[in-house]
């Protein structure tokens, strides 16, 4: 468009009046240079207040600038007559270092296979003082950091692109395999259940251990599953069953396949096996018990890692007890089809408590640990009738957070 006649703010106003529903703009490439040509022919620094408004919303429309925008390029046009990007002053050193040093830096590293920046130097300093290669001269006296620098640079990166594959393991920690107890407790399947986030800060942790022949349980809450505070809880766990324990499953998470739990595990003279890739029932029960006994006892919402202890008091005086002699469970039976398909069935009567399957299989009493007794047993699960222990349960569940959430009103 070819605006020379608007020169002044009658024309200008004129224009902007007659073409109210119509859409200009100028290009990009020419915005700086129609701004200033405009100024100039419209002689807008020597117009009154009055007569500046039309020119400014002709521009403002015309250039798709803001006002905020139009003002800064004004005031330059004031101060240098042009409006434009200045070039940039800023201070540079004079490259010493070639792209061909560069490259000799590379091939030096790909063929040594990346020495420390001091041996580095030391291969170029020979190679110049000894074998007499006039290209390392410079490389020769490079200093150590500034080396490193070179190796940083984008020019150096783009001649070495190296990539490591995933390194095995060279200790295998646990077998992958699914434990076969064979009607005998003491393989205990484990998993850890976190009790959620909060403004960035990690909730308490439980670790639930379900043994897979009696459903005997016991779970056990640590501020954290770092080392000093899982290993103590862990032996706390184990200790906990009346049976001795053979087995110890897990999942692959590092907080159990590690050489601590590890070592912990051999000094019990317990097997350690973790889950199998692709095989995700494998860990299902102690799974299926996090949404049954966990989530329903202790709920889903944020407790802040400080309460774990007050928690685990909880866990082994009231849940544990509850659930091992007074909450009965379901355990299958499995039936064999006329096409000599297993299925698992869960009839009524084989429900029971824990402790009372643990007491229902043959040569119950070898099981025991050598200071455990049935009669001890039993008389932990006479103490209170299963209505009593539930409530005793209860109630002391609603004082765990009535603290806990008043503690953190």
């Amino acid at each position: 468009m070819n605006d020379t006649k608007l020169d002044s703010p009658e024309a200008i106003k004129a224009f902007l009046g007659g073409t109210d529903n119509l859409d200009f703009q100028v290009s990009k490439s020419t915005r700086y240079e129609w701004l200033a040509g405009t100024l100039k022919r419209t002689n807008y620094f020597k117009l009154s207040k009055k007569d500046k408004g039309p020119v400014r919303e002709y521009m403002e429309r015309m250039s798709g600038y803001s006002w905020s925008q139009l003002k800064r390029l004004i005031a330059q046009y004031r101060e240098k007559r042009w409006i434009g990007r200045s070039a940039s002053n800023r201070h540079t050193f004079t490259k010493h270092y070639t792209s061909n040093d560069i490259l000799l830096l590379a091939q030096t590293d790909e063929a040594h296979q990346t020495l420390s920046g001091p041996a580095t130097k030391k291969l170029f300093e020979r190679a110049y003082q000894i074998y007499g290669d006039a290209a390392y001269e410079r490389l020769a006296v490079i200093s150590v950091s500034h080396l490193y620098n070179l190796r940083k640079g984008d020019f150096y990166q783009r001649q070495r692109r190296h990539f490591t594959k995933t390194q095995k393991s060279a200790v295998q920690i646990g077998e992958r395999r699914k434990p076969n107890p064979q009607g005998q407790p003491g393989y205990i399947r484990i998993d850890t259940v976190h009790q959620g986030d909060q403004d960035k800060q990690k909730g308490v942790y439980h670790i639930n251990a379900v043994d897979e022949v009696t459903q005997f349980e016991v779970v056990c809450s640590v501020e954290k599953i770092s080392e000093a505070y899982l290993i103590p809880v862990l032996a706390e766990l184990l200790d906990a069953f009346p049976f001795t324990i053979i087995n110890f499953h897990s999942d692959n998470g590092s907080e159990y396949i590690n050489n601590v739990v590890l070592k912990l595990l051999k000094k019990l003279n317990i097997e350690m096996t973790k889950s199998r890739a692709r095989h995700s029932n494998d860990n299902a029960l102690a799974e299926s018990k996090n949404g049954a006994i966990v989530r329903k006892y202790l709920g889903y919402t944020h407790i802040a890692q400080k309460w774990a202890p007050l928690i685990n008091e909880f866990n082994r005086k009231y849940l544990n007890p509850y659930l091992n002699f007074h909450r009965p469970c379901y355990f299958a039976e499995i039936t064999i089809d006329a096409k000599g398909k297993e299925k698992k069935i869960y009839p009524y009567r084989s429900m029971m408590t824990p402790y009372d399957k643990l007491k229902s299989l043959p040569n119950a009493i070898d099981y025991l640990k050598p200071d455990m007794s049935f009669e001890v047993l039993d008389k932990q699960m006479l103490a209170m009738s299963d209505l009593q222990a539930a409530k005793s349960m209860k109630l002391a569940q609603s004082e765990l957070f009535r603290q806990i959430f008043k503690g953190a009103s």
